[in-house]
């Protein structure tokens, strides 16, 4: 992979590529540039990581097309007024096009005005603004994935699971006793992910008996110690972990393993994502499914439309769902398949 390894979170991740092409060229439009600006929530986000890298490569494929690219990547380190800074700067850097994975996806209103104001139109990503944000303009846009989805299947695959080993339920009772590590308030596939994982189990008949919950914001170390706390205060009762992404369901994991818990006696663990690491983690058993987050057709689509924007040319051959919005499936991941998502998955940034 392309760059440098970041070695602070804080560090601002700053990337210009520059494509020329002298013959060949599909793009017609006389100048046609595409001057992108992204900038992502947290740098430490391990599938947000993944996503750019892939965007990457996207926009590096464009160079056999004849496009003149260049691309800049901010990470905000959790702040929206950050975000709102890098939007300024890359705006007034002259980018035609902006990619914006919001740090409070109900918070997009001064994002939206800078860009308005310049002509400059944005492609929302991961983080879905509400509804009449995406109405303020008609050059706003989102690429992502339907997070009741990646809840169903979580569910399916947990509930598949139940069914198939009786040693999940240790105590034998009937019910599988389970907590849930979610991720941040606000973000919209926190409760969604968590209400259609259960409802799911619940409709494939598996009797449930919550005992707790924490939110770890998608991260990994926040995930092993709510886990810890939640061992703690439920010694031996846990059977069943769902987690709203892989970077906390390994949390979880890691705070059996700090415990020296030996395997008979961990409960069973679930992500979502698709993560490098969450599916090798798949692969070798340690988590027993994760659902695939289309980080590659989301870059896909983010780049072919990001250069659509830029040149006037391609949009039409682009399938939208309410004018506005592109949506990538999930799919389920098990041992069976993990490796063949694996080959696909780009490290973190580098």
């Amino acid at each position: 992979m392309r760059g440098k390894r970041i070695r602070t979170a804080g560090l601002v991740i700053c990337m210009s590529v520059m494509f020329l092409c002298a013959c060949g060229r599909d793009w017609t439009a006389p100048g046609d540039k595409v001057h992108v600006g992204v900038t992502f929530y947290d740098q430490s986000d391990t599938f947000l990581s993944e996503l750019i890298n892939c965007f990457r490569e996207q926009l590096d494929s464009l160079q056999e097309e004849g496009l003149d690219i260049v691309l800049t990547v901010r990470g905000a380190s959790g702040s929206q007024q950050t975000q709102d800074d890098q939007v300024q700067e890359m705006i007034n850097a002259g980018c035609n096009v902006l990619c914006v994975n919001l740090v409070d996806r109900t918070d997009p209103s001064e994002i939206i005005e800078l860009a308005r104001e310049k002509n400059v139109p944005i492609i929302f990503f991961n983080r879905e603004p509400v509804t009449e944000d995406m109405q303020r303009w008609e050059e706003l846009y989102y690429v992502g994935a339907d997070a009741r989805q990646s809840g169903v299947m979580q569910g399916e695959l947990a509930a598949e699971a139940v069914r198939k080993s009786a040693q999940i339920d240790r105590n034998r009772d009937g019910r599988i006793q389970y907590v849930v590590l979610e991720g941040e308030p606000g973000h919209q596939d926190t409760i969604i992910r968590t209400e259609n994982a259960v409802n799911t189990l619940k409709k494939n008949g598996i009797e449930l008996e919550k005992l707790s919950f924490g939110i770890a914001n998608w991260n990994r170390a926040q995930a092993q110690n709510r886990m810890m706390q939640m061992i703690s205060q439920h010694p031996g009762k846990i059977e069943l972990v769902l987690a709203n992404n892989d970077d906390m369901a390994l949390g979880a994991l890691d705070a059996y393993q700090k415990l020296n818990f030996t395997e008979t006696a961990l409960p069973v663990f679930f992500g979502i994502d698709g993560t490098g690491v969450g599916l090798e983690a798949v692969l070798d058993g340690r988590l027993a499914g994760t659902v695939y987050n289309d980080k590659e057709g989301q870059a896909a689509a983010m780049a072919k439309l990001a250069a659509a924007i830029a040149t006037g040319e391609g949009k039409d051959d682009i399938s939208f769902k309410n004018k506005r919005y592109i949506y990538l499936p999930y799919t389920k991941v098990t041992s069976d398949n993990a490796g063949s998502f694996l080959g696909e998955t780009p490290s973190a940034l580098q």
